[in-house]
């Protein structure tokens, strides 16, 4: 049986009277890419701020490697690196000094630092830009360098918010590329939410459809069904 890294028990937010997510129940297990999938307003970003612990859920909880987000908070989220919403950069510095500077926040020594940073950078292909600012960045180039960011802490679990938003075709296979391998040579486990359903029917092992705040499909995805006519089949009912 495999290990479960990410598990949603009963999760609700409600805001005003208003539920933005409602009773939302799954779980992903280790090595598995897992896409999330929603209209505009279904509870997704609602849903990736409760998983990272940005925010607390009404009702329910989010377990990471077993961890309660909720009581165990800090030891549950060292086993996560995200990137929700566009990663924020100093554009001024190089990317190397970037990332130097928040690989201070996982507690590392000064050589332990220059080794991550080497590390990561080598993970995103970054390596022979890495000394460029990063205003002199592609949008593809600040995502990869993002994905490094999230990673400088080793995580079990990566969850990214839309992370091929605005990219072009070259930009989005490389973002592609680098998320199968993060899966297949390092073994994560990788929860995304994107509306590029061509992209998730291409990498993703495992779908989460919700509408309106609710799960209202979860399974393993059949390459042989398009994931498009069941999207739209689901949430226009």
């Amino acid at each position: 049986m495999k290990k479960t890294v990410l598990e949603c028990r009963n999760v609700s937010k409600r805001i005003r009277g208003k539920y933005l997510i409602k009773d939302v129940t799954f779980h992903v297990e280790k090595g598995v890419i897992c896409g999330l999938l929603g209209p505009n307003g279904a509870g997704k970003t609602t849903l990736i701020r409760m998983l990272t612990g940005l925010i607390r859920p009404t009702k329910g909880d989010v377990f990471i490697q077993n961890q309660s987000v909720g009581t165990m908070r800090e030891l549950a989220l060292k086993n996560v690196g995200a990137i929700v919403e566009s990663p924020i950069f100093f554009p001024y510095m190089t990317g190397r000094d970037n990332l130097r500077n928040l690989a201070r926040l996982h507690g590392l020594s000064k050589s332990e630092i220059s080794k991550k940073v080497k590390e990561v950078l080598e993970i995103v292909g970054l390596e022979t830009r890495a000394d460029e600012k990063v205003r002199t960045y592609s949008l593809g180039m600040k995502q990869r360098l993002g994905i490094a960011q999230s990673l400088l802490g080793n995580p079990e679990l990566l969850i990214l918010d839309e992370p091929a938003n605005g990219l072009d075709p070259m930009g989005m296979r490389e973002l592609r590329e680098l998320i199968l391998t993060l899966k297949n040579r390092y073994g994560k486990t990788i929860l995304i939410s994107s509306h590029l359903l061509d992209e998730l029917q291409k990498i993703c092992d495992q779908i989460l459809i919700i509408r309106e705040g609710e799960l209202v499909w979860k399974g393993k995805l059949d390459q042989e069904k398009d994931l498009e006519e069941l999207f739209i089949e689901l949430v226009s009912q």
